[in-house]
């Protein structure tokens, strides 16, 4: 890897386009080097990620609404048109990656890149096979762009913070999903350099959507910065520029929304030859919830099993779980957001929620994606008392290994402390969930199988189901033009297409 230094320069000093941050991501994502078997295993357990939880989510009101729209916009006269996700009907690419984007970031239940942001860079993954789809490419050049995707974005999200700014982390995923379509489509550096300076220009938006009350836009979020990508993709490709320099300009990104006119990054880079591997430093999900829940949620299955006496909150003085600085003020008591104890909060709230997510799973020993967020659930007289003596404090300690460079001491976890009404104490700690590669029971490909087939049942076919995991196990041998097969149908009469509630077109 190759640093690329970046900081603010003044427009009289000329950055040359070689030296800006944006013509380096294009040259990198331009660059023909190989994919290596591993990485290509990856984005193929990827995709079978993507599948299951898009899956699980199809009846969802955000996703109906999302979908309706897309329905709304027919395929284009060139091209072949792109699927959505459930159905058989084709539309403009743009549309599909919108309603596919919305489908599988709707339960916050597939993969996820934590660093100095957050990422989740499966959502690369809907605008790229919606182009790849459009555009009739075979699954090779899918899987390059894919690679594409998730290195450009985890690079970024190693160097650069958002969220210290209160800036969405989908300003990290639009610059990626162009860059990748730049793969995919086999475009020269120039062309994608625009591509990325306009994706970033159009998807820098505030973290608002995941402050307070939490809103159904958070599953759109991704889901716009990869429709921001396609269009930015086109109208490079039909000649037009980009805000320039759009990271180190002096009214640029960087200078007013970041870390100011002083700011110094670096961002490492694969160097020319170099094989894009960041998407093996990715790490999926086990639990519909956010990652910096997943840990959590494992202890917690262990306490639950170990000391059944915690189910009961008479049993409790005080639960405090000492953590990294980013789960206890993102999820944790340390936002100050009443919302996180609130019964009638919403799900995109609770799960955003470590105290709501601990004592849940403290008293039922596991965590499902429908189930442990029923409001019935949420208002249970013995949770909402067990959930109130929940609270987190930062310790200096995970958060240094929360931001470790050192992937053998990185961990997302913590201690618990459980004082019991006794006056006795129980600790525990966990570092890393148990899905993870360095965790108790690390995700193969039969775990992501196992997902799928989990969240496909009474959701697609059981012939849907094989015939689509048959397909994606051959995907860099998959022609030009035959990539509508990664599509899955939901079972006949599942989606009510009619029923979607009326908008604008």
């Amino acid at each position: 890897m190759e640093l690329h230094p970046v900081r603010v320069h003044r427009s009289e000093e000329n950055l040359p386009r070689k030296d800006q941050l944006a013509y380096r991501i294009a040259q990198v994502a331009a660059d023909p080097v190989a994919v290596t078997p591993e990485a290509a295993d990856m984005v193929i357990n990827r995709i079978i990620d993507n599948a299951s939880v898009a899956l699980a989510a199809l009846t969802r009101a955000p996703v109906s609404a999302a979908r309706a729209q897309a329905a709304s916009h027919s395929a284009p006269a060139s091209g072949r048109g792109a699927s959505v996700f459930g159905v058989d009907s084709l539309t403009s690419p743009e549309w599909a990656a919108w309603a596919n984007g919305v489908a599988v970031r709707e339960l916050d239940y597939h993969d996820t890149f934590l660093a100095a942001d957050y990422s989740h860079p499966g959502d690369n993954i809907p605008p790229l096979l919606a182009a790849a789809q459009h555009t009739g490419a075979s699954g090779e050049a899918l899987l390059r762009g894919i690679v594409t995707g998730y290195e450009i974005q985890v690079d970024l999200v190693k160097a650069i913070s958002l969220h210290r700014h209160k800036i969405d982390h989908v300003a990290h995923l639009g610059p990626s999903a162009a860059a990748g379509l730049g793969t995919l489509l086999g475009l020269d550096p120039n062309t994608i350099f625009h591509a990325v300076g306009q994706a970033l220009h159009t998807t820098t938006a505030t973290r608002q959507s995941r402050k307070g009350e939490i809103s159904t836009w958070k599953a759109y979020a991704p889901a716009f910065a990869g429709k921001m990508a396609i269009e930015a993709v086109d109208r490079a490709m039909r000649g037009q520029t980009s805000p320039t320099p759009i990271y180190e300009g002096e009214d640029g990104v960087i200078a007013w929304l970041l870390d100011g006119p002083e700011a110094r990054y670096e961002v490492p880079l694969p160097a020319p030859g170099e094989p894009k591997r960041a998407i093996l430093d990715t790490y999926t999900k086990e639990h519909s919830a956010e990652y910096q829940a997943q840990a959590w949620i494992d202890l917690a299955r262990r306490l639950h099993a170990a000391h059944p006496e915690l189910r009961d909150p008479a049993n409790v003085r005080g639960i405090v779980l000492s953590t990294s600085h980013h789960t206890h003020y993102v999820i944790g008591s340390g936002a100050n957001d009443p919302q996180k104890y609130d019964p009638s909060a919403s799900r995109e709230t609770l799960d955003h929620s470590i105290p709501y997510i601990f004592a849940v799973a403290l008293q039922d020993g596991a965590w499902h994606h429908e189930r442990s967020y029923a409001p019935e659930r949420a208002n249970r007289p013995d949770t909402v008392e067990l959930w109130r003596k929940v609270e987190t404090t930062e310790d200096p300690e995970w958060t240094r290994r929360y931001h470790s460079l050192d992937i053998t001491e990185k961990a997302f976890g913590g201690r618990v402390d459980i004082t019991l009404a006794d006056g006795r104490v129980i600790t525990d700690e966990i570092a890393v969930a148990d899905a993870h590669p360095l965790g108790a029971r690390p995700f193969g490909r039969d775990q992501y199988v196992e997902k799928f087939r989990t969240l496909a049942a009474g959701v697609a076919e059981d012939s849907e189901v094989e015939r689509f995991l048959d397909v994606v196990g051959r995907l860099p041998e998959l022609p030009a033009g035959s990539l509508h097969s990664l599509n899955l149908r939901a079972r006949p009469c599942l989606i009510d297409t009619a029923a979607a509630r009326g908008g604008l077109f």
